[in-house]
């Protein structure tokens, strides 16, 4: 019998679902990466996978995903970013090893080596945290309005004014929260 671990929340940012492994981070926090292999679950269906991973490559995964979780609410906030989060990201970018390649909708992939190693994908995932952090991509940091998540994520709307990680989770659970609230303080509302 297998585990069953929680279900990924993959958004269309690589480096801010990623920090999505750990949600509900000022609440009950829910690790989605808690063994190796589901680690490699994650990079596979981000579309960089590799044939396995170590219990320590497992760690410094974490130690990215923090440093860049640290970085992008510091963007969002427009504080100055982290020394120690800049560096751990330049160094897991310099030591990847991976291609940038076109597809034939325009779009850019990457592309891991049939020998590509979980640092590879790391690589990857700080390159696409700097290129945030560098605004060089359209839209803006902002920080999840749902008190007990905080998460950083990348908003592309049209007005950048979005205020859930994810509608149809955080989104819905404030939604909910407060239909069932304003039906307790106006019971006859309700009916």
């Amino acid at each position: 019998m297998s585990a069953r671990f929680p279900d990924f929340r993959l958004g269309k940012v690589l480096a801010t679902s990623f920090t999505g492994t750990l949600s509900e981070r000022c609440g009950d926090a829910v690790e989605r990466i808690p063994t190796p292999d589901r680690l490699v679950d994650w990079l596979t269906v981000s579309g960089l996978a590799v044939e396995s991973c170590t219990t320590a490559q497992l760690e410094r995964a974490r130690e990215l995903r923090e440093a860049i979780h640290a970085a992008a609410t510091a963007a969002a906030r427009r504080d100055p970013l982290p020394a120690p989060a800049v560096q751990v990201l330049n160094d897991f970018s310099t030591q990847g090893r991976a291609a940038a390649v076109l597809t034939p909708e325009g779009n850019r992939q990457w592309r891991l080596g049939p020998a590509s190693c979980v640092e590879d994908a790391l690589g990857v995932i700080a390159a696409d945290a700097i290129s945030i952090l560098a605004d060089e991509r359209d839209g803006k940091l902002a920080l999840c309005a749902s008190p007990t998540c905080q998460a950083a994520f990348f908003d592309t709307s049209q007005s950048r004014t979005r205020r859930w990680c994810e509608m149809n989770t955080c989104g819905n659970r404030q939604k909910k929260a407060r239909f069932h609230a304003h039906k307790h303080e106006n019971p006859a509302s309700a009916k």
